[in-house]
């Protein structure tokens, strides 16, 4: 086995381990959201300097390998796919950070179950994670046909994020005192939307490392 193999088995561990990581994040964020418990959200945002701190770990052994081994072919776009993965984990993280600093910062938000049943929160979050799930197998199996199921999983999220906006806006007309609250929760659906078009980011990325394809800034089918 050449000693780069080894690096880059190390690396791809790594990269595991901080998928792992950031989707307990996003687990307990969603927790604390859907419940509102504080504890839970201190918990998550306590977390996130470990986060940090493996990102740059990860930043650190993805240099060495380029440095000191010079990859190319198959083994550069595997670095680099680790690299770019390893930063949409990160910006996940800050996102679900920001979550979970909604539920603390305001404590009295209790938005009605029936709007939130509207605007499809759960389904929204519930469909994310699952895009997380599928990611990570995706990298373990090196299975490009299940990265690309994630983009229509992504579509499903932007259309629940188009969806809300205008339910919410509706929700506001009939009850004007509740508007605070409302746009707060539109920004906690946005936040939700970006988690995932991190994860489209990560599927595209495991597809350049096994296909040679780049399908940056392409048109989701």
């Amino acid at each position: 086995m050449r000693y780069i193999e080894k690096e880059l088995e190390n690396l791809k561990d790594e990269v595991l381990e901080m998928w792992t990581l950031v989707y307990s994040q996003l687990n307990r964020a969603g927790e604390a959201l859907l419940s509102l418990d504080k504890d839970l959200a201190r918990e998550v945002i306590y977390r996130e300097k470990r986060v940090n701190a493996f990102e740059l770990k990860i930043d650190s052994d993805c240099e060495d390998i380029i440095g000191l081994y010079t990859p190319v072919a198959v083994d550069l776009r595997f670095v680099l796919a680790m690299l770019k993965i390893n930063t949409n984990l990160e910006r996940i993280a800050d996102f679900c950070e920001g979550m979970s600093r909604f539920v603390i910062d305001y404590p009295q938000i209790s938005v009605d179950a029936e709007l939130l049943d509207k605007t499809n929160l759960r389904e929204m979050l519930d469909t994310i994670k699952k895009m997380m799930e599928k990611g990570k197998e995706a990298l373990t199996e090196e299975s490009s046909s299940i990265a690309v199921g994630i983009f229509d999983m992504d579509n499903r999220v932007d259309e629940i994020n188009r969806q809300a906006t205008h339910i919410v806006a509706r929700y506001i007309q009939d009850k004007p005192d509740r508007a605070d609250e409302c746009l707060h929760l539109i920004g906690i659906i946005r936040k939700m939307e970006r988690i995932g078009d991190h994860c489209n980011n990560m599927a595209e990325e495991i597809i350049f490392y096994l296909d040679a394809k780049v399908l940056k800034h392409s048109t989701k089918k």
